[in-house]
């Protein structure tokens, strides 16, 4: 279904026009210590990485059980705050351990998403929907600390190319593992 990807969108565009509109965006006095986040870029200031490599500048978007797929992630287990990401299998693997280096948190690409393929963009789990809003789309460097299975993602998928999103991660997945 299109709407909630459609939904989505609207709702991170509007999420950042609000966010723009409002000075610093926390209500801290001037000269404060800016918050953590506060470093992370939304808009990207350098080319985003297309190949898999450890320090990477890449997208990130955030995502919340409420939507298609609930809790359960797409290697079987089930989401988890600040720990269950999501991409594009055939460029960052099922498997694939990152951490974010602005903020410290460590992820694990567990999931996938239609909206994700092709597109370089690793969707972060959130626990709360005002979690999720909060992050909007974010431009960050990452560190990859363990790269995960071409293979066994290849594996995961195979039995489920009746979806286009599927078939494309397959098709990129068989070249690279062809090598």
């Amino acid at each position: 279904m299109k709407t909630p990807a459609i939904l989505r969108t609207i709702v991170l565009a509007a999420a950042s026009a609000l966010a723009a509109c409002t000075g610093t965006g926390t209500g801290a006095k001037p000269g404060a210590k800016p918050e953590r986040l506060q470093t992370l870029a939304v808009r990207p200031e350098r080319p985003i990485s297309t190949t898999a490599s450890r320090r990477m500048y890449v997208r990130t978007t955030a995502y919340h059980h409420s939507e298609p797929g609930g809790r359960a992630t797409a290697v079987g287990g089930y989401l988890k705050p600040t720990h269950s990401a999501a991409a594009d299998w055939s460029w960052l693997p099922a498997g694939t351990r990152f951490r974010i280096l602005a903020t410290g948190d460590e992820y694990i690409v567990e999931d996938y998403g239609s909206a994700l393929v092709g597109r370089y963009t690793i969707d972060i789990y959130k626990a709360t929907r005002p979690e999720m809003n909060a992050w909007g789309v974010r431009y960050v460097e990452i560190e990859i600390l363990q790269l995960g299975s071409y293979p066994t993602s290849l594996a995961v998928l195979i039995p489920r190319q009746k979806y286009p999103h599927v078939r494309a991660m397959v098709a990129g997945l068989q070249k690279k593992v062809r090598r």
